[in-house]
């Protein structure tokens, strides 16, 4: 049967190719749009955790989506914080999201608090300073070409690069909160990052104490390991949507094409069908050489559509490398079984309209 499924897909190798490359397309639109979503959350976890704070206290207001608010609070709050018994260290920042080139997060901070959460590592240069002076980290340095004393534009606004540092600590541009407060016209912090004593065993006191503090009552307090768990899939606006958008027009396209080329296979080889039947081949015989061929031409492209998926990855990793795009193998497995899905699900009405075929009506058609 091998030979025989082998020798069909090999008789038609224009279609067999198209077929082949339309499950890689599927394939490939699976693991891209899982690799960008699942990328952009498991890097925004990284720089989170990277900034050096074990809490976050912010407006009841504010959106859940960091740096998509305002600055509604008064600045004067992170001097309220600071007496907490417990708190070693208040960094307000103000986050600002940018549509500039791109959607980012521009992040305005007081350098001191912020650099005492955890040091920023310089590659380069040091500290602001002037108010009109920046902080970018090294993947943006790299795809840009920015380096100390160059000019970049953030928020419609020329500064001078100060300092490259290291990736990781939150955003990848840092201005003064001062300056950001005046370009964005709302003065104040979207959120006072917090850096606590014997962390977590006091935490629990410090969230009380922020509640009990005039006017913060409504303030959501939110521990590090509360907010890693809240940038998940369920909780992330559309995410779930555009993953399910995409892999619900995938399937399609793998069960169109599938279902096209099988069906005209069958109808081609209707005389070919009834010498088989002819000589005794049973309904699920031929069943399953429809099944068969169907899934050498999913493997096929299921393989095809990895190799091009990584490709892709070994291409971000190399010329956008601040772009957060990761295959897991986890989708790769769910990619493979979607795939496999579609081209069987394809494959069933031509491989019952195969097996009901008459065997005397499949010889004498023309």
């Amino acid at each position: 049967m091998n030979k025989l499924v082998f020798g069909n897909l090999v008789h038609r190798p224009l279609r067999s190719l198209i077929s082949v490359f339309a499950v890689a397309i599927e394939v490939v639109m699976i693991l891209s749009i899982a690799a960008a979503l699942m990328g952009m959350l498991n890097g925004t976890k990284t720089r989170t955790s990277g900034i050096g704070m074990d809490m976050m206290a912010r407006p009841g207001t504010a959106s859940n989506l960091m740096g998509s608010s305002g600055a509604p609070a008064p600045l004067g709050i992170a001097n309220k914080l600071r007496a907490i018994p417990d708190v070693e260290v208040v960094a307000p920042v103000n986050i600002h999201l940018s549509s500039g080139e791109k959607l980012e997060n521009i992040y305005g901070i007081d350098f001191e608090s912020y650099n005492a959460l955890k040091p920023f590592v310089f590659k380069e240069g040091g500290p602001f300073q002037g108010p009109m002076d920046a902080i970018i980290d090294d993947f943006v340095s790299s795809d840009k070409h920015l380096h100390v004393g160059d000019t970049i534009s953030i928020l419609n606004n020329n500064f001078r690069i100060s300092g490259v540092v290291e990736h990781g600590k939150g955003g990848r541009k840092f201005i003064p909160i001062t300056t950001m407060d005046e370009l964005d016209g709302d003065v104040g912090a979207s959120a006072f990052y917090l850096k606590t004593k014997d962390a977590p065993k006091n935490q629990e006191a410090v969230r009380a104490a922020i509640l009990k503090l005039g006017g913060m009552e409504k303030y959501d307090v939110e521990t590090l390991d509360e907010l890693m768990a809240a940038i998940t899939p369920e909780r992330t606006p559309g995410f779930n949507i555009a993953l399910h958008i995409v892999i619900g027009i995938s399937v399609v396209i793998g069960f169109l094409v599938i279902f096209q080329s099988m069906y005209t296979a069958v109808m081609e080889r209707t005389r070919e069908i009834g010498i088989l039947k002819s000589m005794g081949a049973g309904s699920g015989y031929i069943v399953g050489l429809v099944l068969r061929e169907s899934g050498m031409l999913a493997v096929a492209g299921i393989f095809v559509g990895i190799l091009l998926s990584f490709l892709l990855e070994f291409i971000f990793h190399n010329r956008m490398p601040e772009v957060d795009f990761v295959i897991t193998y986890d989708w790769v497995l769910k990619a493979v079984g979607i795939a496999l899905a579609g081209a069987l699900l394809g494959a069933l009405y031509p491989a019952w309209k195969a097996a009901r075929k008459d065997p005397i009506d499949a010889l004498s058609y023309e």
